[in-house]
């Protein structure tokens, strides 16, 4: 790992799409993700109906980097070394001596020591980013509503009924036809959901472009849900900004998977057309694989090695994958970090403890991240 990180270096300034360029109103956007789900389970597969109202105390259940374990309805947090930190059952934390009867501390029977994180496995969820939160909380809910309800029931099988939601809600096809809650919500009224990127986000993004920088968007999102965000938070001639775009890229698999396994497609009115052996030109596409990408930035730098960074919100599909298969520079966008920082440090603990959700100064992290990079900007200019 080099010591220090330049983005001057870079030949290549890559960018996800979701809660990085693209910040979303969360207060509004959970609720919008919830709902989706809920009415779905509650009309489609005859869940309780308790599940459709939510308090604001409700949302501080959700946390970054909770997983859920769906044999037993556990959600549990993990320390470093892979033992247990905390756990709950549904939405009820466990208590220090229940949680030590449950756990002990050796490690999670999911976690593989020798690669310092948790094995792929069909048998847990793992919640690291703004999209899934509020799943874990209908999830944690749904235990809650079983357990009552079975008297004390101790394994699940709802998670089928997870998939099919997310299936009914967010397919490739949902945009196009309306399905589901979410989409026609957004479509009908995105200035609620969205915000759009402030002016010196795009000075920065054509800076980057003036500076002879090549400019990737890699996004697991739809191509026809990617033109809207895209066309409201950067305005109609966001193409121009960009030399490569990636929808439906499938992360983390885009960076993990082998060419044969995931290769790019053409897309045509935002349908994919056909599968290609190989990426030989700049260029909108679908799904894909860093292998193939990384030869073409090859061409288009003329370097054998270029350099490329990675902008993120997600550590589990975007940085340590970016990272670890790709040897990508990665940036993470933590944007709980500018919360903190617009609290005064002379304020202590209010009183009346509000909800992660309830009137929280969610403001982008780019912003900080500019004043950092200025110096850097003039850098960039006189190398090229």
């Amino acid at each position: 790992m080099p010591q220090h990180f330049s983005l001057a270096a870079c030949d290549v300034v890559g960018f996800d799409l979701d809660h990085t360029l693209c910040r979303y109103n969360l207060p509004e956007s959970a609720v919008l993700i919830y709902n989706s789900f809920a009415q779905f389970l509650v009309k489609e597969k005859g869940y309780d109906k308790e599940l459709l109202t939510v308090t604001p105390e409700d949302w501080d259940f959700c946390c970054k980097g909770l997983a859920l374990d769906l044999e037993d309805g556990n959600f549990i947090k993990l320390a470093d070394n892979g033992t247990v930190l905390r756990a709950s059952h549904g939405t009820k934390m466990m208590a220090p001596k229940a949680l030590v009867e449950e756990y002990g501390r050796k490690e999670w029977k999911h976690f593989m020591s020798d690669a310092g994180m948790a094995c792929r496995s069909g048998k847990y969820y793992f919640y690291d980013n703004y999209f899934d939160l509020p799943g874990a909380l209908l999830c944690a809910r749904v235990v809650d509503s079983l357990t009552k309800q079975n008297n004390g029931q101790k394994t699940f099988d709802f998670w089928k009924d997870i998939v099919a939601g997310i299936q009914h809600n967010y397919k490739m096809s949902a945009f196009k036809e309306s399905c589901g809650i979410y989409f026609p919500e957004i479509k009908r009224d995105p200035g609620r959901y969205l915000h759009t990127c402030p002016d010196s986000v795009k000075k920065w993004l054509q800076q980057l472009k003036n500076a002879g920088k090549i400019l990737l968007l890699i996004t697991s999102s739809h191509s026809d849900y990617c033109r809207l965000l895209c066309e409201y938070i950067l305005g109609n001639d966001f193409t121009d900004l960009f030399d490569i775009v990636i929808t439906n890229a499938l992360k983390p698999g885009f960076f993990s998977h082998l060419p044969s396994q995931r290769p790019f497609w053409t897309l045509e009115n935002d349908e994919e057309q056909e599968a290609l052996p190989s990426l030989d030109k700049p260029g909108w596409y679908s799904q894909g694989n860093a292998v193939h990408l990384y030869e073409l930035l090859k061409k288009m730098t003329g370097k054998n090695e270029p350099k490329v960074v990675y902008f993120g919100d997600s550590m589990h599909s975007d940085i340590f994958p970016a990272r670890h298969y790709s040897n990508w520079e990665t940036v993470l966008i933590l944007e709980e970090l500018r919360g903190d920082g617009d609290r005064k440090p002379e304020e202590s603990e209010p009183l009346e403890k509000k909800g992660k959700y309830e009137n929280y100064p969610w403001t982008t992290n780019f912003q900080g991240f500019l004043q950092a990079i200025q110096k850097q900007l003039a850098t960039i200019q006189t190398l090229h």
